[in-house]
């Protein structure tokens, strides 16, 4: 027996049990159904449909300096960076990070290491300063079906980990829950996973991308570590009582998951591909099927309750959820400690036929650049690629354009 074949064996072992695993559960949890998908803008039945309408209406809202915006920011609407083909989808948008690394710790750029794009006042308008060697663009992430996301056990994603080999292993990190006073949840949110819950999520987005404050995020950013005060013309929190907030964070939750193409799923180049997906060992920490917590279980450090519209669903948003370093990370820190530098969160590929720009930084233009960008802990699976005939490739290739 050869080594690619004996390799190719072991990740197709390994790629099976996660999804046995993970399709359901050690405690013999009944009830699963699969979870609602497409790009409709119709509410998962988290909320009804017209609250949902209300949601997305804040979500699509442009913000103007007199209600808020900046002083400095990147974007003046949740929409403008989340809206391809559908309200809350992804989009070609990036923001921009910058630090320094010493040889030992990562170090932010001075004011943070978001540096934005946009400003209120041209004499505010932050930049990249000298001795910020660390610099990495950053594509806006889908979050259509992360309430599904959220409502994941993190037990769960510790199993996840768990099962993986010691190679290919993630690394769970668990982050404070601003609403819950900073209590430790598993980060999921954010290409750091950062965030362990959507509320925290939402204010996070609102003061970092559009400079609007809220009562768990009070303090505007700076502009290069200056104070911005003179120009903001809204006393903080601009977003008095969250309730902005907490309508972004309703409509994230009842968002459908992205659908499959319908055209394509059952062609005979996207059914070969699925399996060499999982052959070659992708499908280790693009984790096909996940399900969420039962209904009544309480996450978010108390703070939400998983209804029945988001619990016990069977979701596949091709991620483990987990940080990898797999030879692309940017080099940034943040809720993870320093051992987290090089490491990025595993995208989840539900969804991936809607965009032209991979990977965190949006730098890889087709599906075979960003496969052999993967390196470090994805160097076997990588290896198992390059061993794979053109033909066996395209396949590959057909399944990722069919999610």
């Amino acid at each position: 027996m050869n080594k690619t074949f004996r390799n190719l064996c072991a990740a197709l072992a390994v790629a099976w049990a996660v999804s046995i695993i993970f399709s359901t559960t050690a405690i013999g949890q009944t009830g699963i159904t699969e979870a609602p998908t497409g790009f409709d803008n119709l509410t998962n039945g988290f909320v009804t449909q017209a609250e949902f309408d209300d949601a997305r209406a804040e979500f699509e809202e442009i913000e103007v300096a007199a209600t808020g915006l900046g002083p400095v920011f990147n974007a003046d609407s949740c929409v403008a960076c989340h809206a391809n083909p559908a309200v809350g989808a992804i989009s070609q948008v990036t923001e921009l990070r910058a630090g320094h690394f010493t040889g030992f710790i990562f170090q932010d750029h001075v004011g943070g290491s978001l540096i934005n794009d946009r400003a209120i006042d041209a004499s505010i308008q932050e930049r990249v300063l000298g001795g910020n060697e660390v610099r990495t663009f950053r594509t806006s992430l889908n979050v259509l079906g992360d309430g599904f996301v959220e409502a994941i056990d993190s037990n769960t994603l510790v199993a996840i980990a768990n099962s993986q080999p010691a190679a290919l292993r993630g690394t769970f990190i668990q982050v404070p829950v601003l609403e819950a006073g900073g209590t430790l949840r598993g980060g999921r949110f954010g290409w750091k996973n950062q965030h362990a819950s959507l509320l925290s999520f939402a204010a996070d987005a609102y003061l970092n991308e559009m400079g609007i404050t809220s009562p768990l995020q009070p303090n505007e950013n700076t502009s290069n570590g200056n104070s911005v005060a003179a120009f903001d013309q809204v006393a903080d929190p601009e977003d008095e009582d969250g309730e902005d907030i907490e309508e972004f964070a309703t409509f994230m939750r009842a968002t459908k998951a992205p659908p499959r193409d319908a055209a394509l799923v059952n062609t005979a180049d996207v059914i070969a591909g699925s399996q060499l997906f999982d052959s070659i060992g992708c499908g280790t920490c693009h984790v096909r099927n996940i399900v969420t917590a039962p209904p009544g279980t309480v996450i978010n450090g108390g703070e939400l309750v998983v209804p029945a519209a988001l619990g016990n669903k069977r979701i596949h948003p091709f991620s483990d959820f987990l940080l990898h370093d797999v030879g692309t990370g940017d080099g940034i820190v943040q809720n993870g400690g320093q051992g987290t530098r090089n490491q990025v969160r595993t995208p989840a590929l539900w969804g991936m036929r809607t965009r032209n720009r991979l990977m965190h930084d949006g730098e890889s233009l087709t599906r075979n650049e960003a496969i052999l960008r993967h390196a470090g802990q994805a160097t076997s699976v990588i290896n198992n690629y390059n061993a794979l005939s053109t033909t066996n490739k395209n396949r590959l290739i057909a399944f990722l354009n069919s999610l």
